[in-house]
């Protein structure tokens, strides 16, 4: 679900992958629901390829949405009520006590939340696909021939 949904540097807020054109995708804003192409030139990145770093190995921006989820009981989160840097800092270190300090910003986190927001916003609280599982069928059928 989260890989299509995308984000287009320079412009605001998070779109969902519509269509592939050739040289261009459509996207559709989450906020608006506008559509509007995106170019070849753009910095287009999906969510689904965001992955936080940890102090042993890196999560998924899926994975971190679940931990905010579980943690906020599936609401918004009040980023300015978080208040200063050590606080935001201190608020994500109770979501995911493993991340690592030194390469993840306050800006990340404040950005992380802000797209948890609009993804609430837009009727999106599935972030990791219940179907997504280790390809253990697709290396079983192969070796049993």
């Amino acid at each position: 679900m989260i890989k299509t949904i995308l984000s287009i540097s320079g412009r605001p807020g998070l779109f969902r992958l519509v269509s592939q054109g050739k040289n261009m995708l459509i996207v559709e804003s989450l906020a608006d629901h506008k559509r509007m192409p995106a170019y070849a030139r753009d910095k287009v990145v999906s969510l689904g390829d965001i992955a936080i770093y940890t102090e042993t190995d890196d999560r998924p921006l899926a994975e971190v949405f679940e931990l905010v989820k579980e943690k906020t009981g599936a609401q918004p989160v009040d980023i300015k009520g978080l208040g200063d840097d050590a606080s935001v800092r201190s608020f994500f270190g109770e979501i995911l006590p493993d991340f690592d300090r030194e390469r993840v910003y306050t800006n990340d986190i404040r950005k992380l939340l802000q797209w948890y927001n609009a993804l609430l916003a837009a009727g999106i609280t599935d972030y990791v696909n219940k179907e997504e599982k280790p390809d253990d069928t697709e290396t079983a059928a192969p070796d049993a021939e």
